[in-house]
Order: structure tokens, then C-alpha cells, then sequence
């Protein structure tokens, strides 16, 4: 694979970005490929660009310049419903802090995204469960965000992501508030499960060690692609 994709056609690719936030140029040409079932870690300095070029690929928010291509559709001329249905059933999103309910118990925050896609609530409590119990919080499933350790809010907020067998993940530093040990569990249970699942990861990192998870690495710089390969 090439340091944009190569020849096969990638799941999502991304070419020549451009968004500013007020006067600040956040991606200045970005371009970037994810395959299907590939685990990508993108990198670079605080600043650098990696959460905006995140926020575009998951159509969460529209780039100034440049197109996002999803499985044959443009993500950036896409009108809200479309990437709204995308993100409830291909696409999954975990952020640093996991951005669970607070309200919701464990295992109703996992169960959200099927209800949502209209699941009826004894099936998507039955499939929460199922996936607490794959990151190892199902003991935790009656307990709400609050009641939880930082590592267990991020695998129920993994669990969240997964449950409804998105063809995507994004993950954006999933670790950052974490100890070196709830990020390497809460990193082995989403490298495993997304294996199994043949499901893609786009993972934003500041961290060589969860960035070593991934199969290539991007590095970004002043919002655009300083190098690329193989992760370490």
C-alpha cells in the first residue's frame, strides 16, 4: 500500500482537505486512505490537525476543501440525514473522555445505538450485554458512567461503538486519559474485536505505543501528511 492507499480501492480515502476553524488553518491538503479491515493511527503534535481530519472523515463535520469518499458515496456533499444514518449504523465514534450518558447505565449506553436503529429494547439489552462481556465490564452493567474507572468507561464506550457492526471506527485518543495499563487493555480489547469483526480503525494518537497497535501509520504536520507507512 502506498502512503495514500495504492492501487485496490480503499473503503474511505480522503484528498487534499482544507478547514479552518476561524483564522486557524487546521488541514492544509490532507490526504488519506483506509482500506477495509485496516487498523490506521494517525499521529503529529498537538495542533497538528489529527481531530479535525477525524471530524472530517466521519462526517461529523464538512471540510473547506477537498472530498471524503466512503464506499463510492462523497461524504462532503452529503446532505445530514445520509451522515446521520451513516454514523448510527456503519461508522462508531469513541473520544478521549468516552462521552458516555450519564443518566443511562452501563449497559443502556451500549444498548442506545440499536434502540435508536430500532432494535427492540429486550434484543439491544441482550446484544449489550454480549458486548460488555467481550471487554470484560459486564459486571459493570448496571453501574452509570460516574460509578466507573476511567478504563472501564472506555471499553463500555468501545462496546458502544461496536454493538452495531459499523464497517468504521474512529478513535480518537481513546487512551488519552488513561494509566499505561487501562490503555493497554482498553487498546487490546478494540485491536481484538475489530479483528474479529473485520471491522476498520481510524485511530488519532499522540502515543508510539498505541500507535505500534496499528497495521501503518500517518503522521501529520501543519494539517497535512508528513509521512507514512508501516506502524512500528
Amino acid at each position: 500500500m502506498s502512503d495514500i492507499g495504492g492501487t485496490a480501492v480503499p473503503l474511505l480515502a480522503a484528498r487534499d482537505l482544507a478547514r479552518t476553524h476561524g483564522r486557524t488553518l487546521a488541514l492544509d491538503g490532507a490526504s488519506v486512505d483506509l482500506a477495509a479491515g485496516e487498523i490506521l493511527a494517525v499521529t503529529g503534535t498537538s495542533g497538528s490537525g489529527k481531530s479535525t481530519l477525524l471530524h472530517c472523515l466521519a462526517g461529523i463535520v464538512r471540510p473547506d476543501g477537498g472530498t471524503v469518499t466512503y464506499a463510492g458515496e462523497r461524504l462532503d456533499v452529503l446532505p445530514e440525514k445520509r451522515l446521520s444514518e451513516l454514523r448510527r449504523t456503519e461508522f462508531g465514534v469513541v473520544f478521549q473522555f468516552g462521552q458516555l450518558i450519564p443518566e443511562l447505565t452501563a449497559v443502556d449506553n451500549v444498548a442506545l445505538p440499536l434502540l435508536l436503529a430500532g432494535a427492540t429494547r429486550a434484543d439491544a439489552q441482550e446484544q449489550a450485554g454480549e458486548w460488555l462481556e467481550r471487554f470484560g465490564v459486564r459486571g459493570q452493567a448496571a453501574l452509570r458512567p460516574g460509578e466507573l474507572s476511567g478504563g472501564q468507561a472506555q471499553r463500555v464506550a468501545l462496546a458502544r461503538a461496536l454493538v452495531t457492526g459499523p464497517r468504521i471506527v474512529f478513535a480518537d485518543e481513546p487512551t488519552g486519559a488513561l494509566d499505561s495499563l487501562a490503555s493497554e487493555q482498553v487498546m487490546t480489547a478494540l485491536v481484538g474485536a475489530a479483528r474479529d469483526a473485520g471491522t476498520a480503525v481510524l485511530l488519532i494518537t499522540h502515543d508510539a505505543q498505541v500507535a505500534a497497535y496499528a497495521d501503518r501509520e500517518v503522521r501529520l504536520a501543519d494539517g497535512t501528511v508528513a509521512r507514512a507507512g508501516v506502524a512500528a
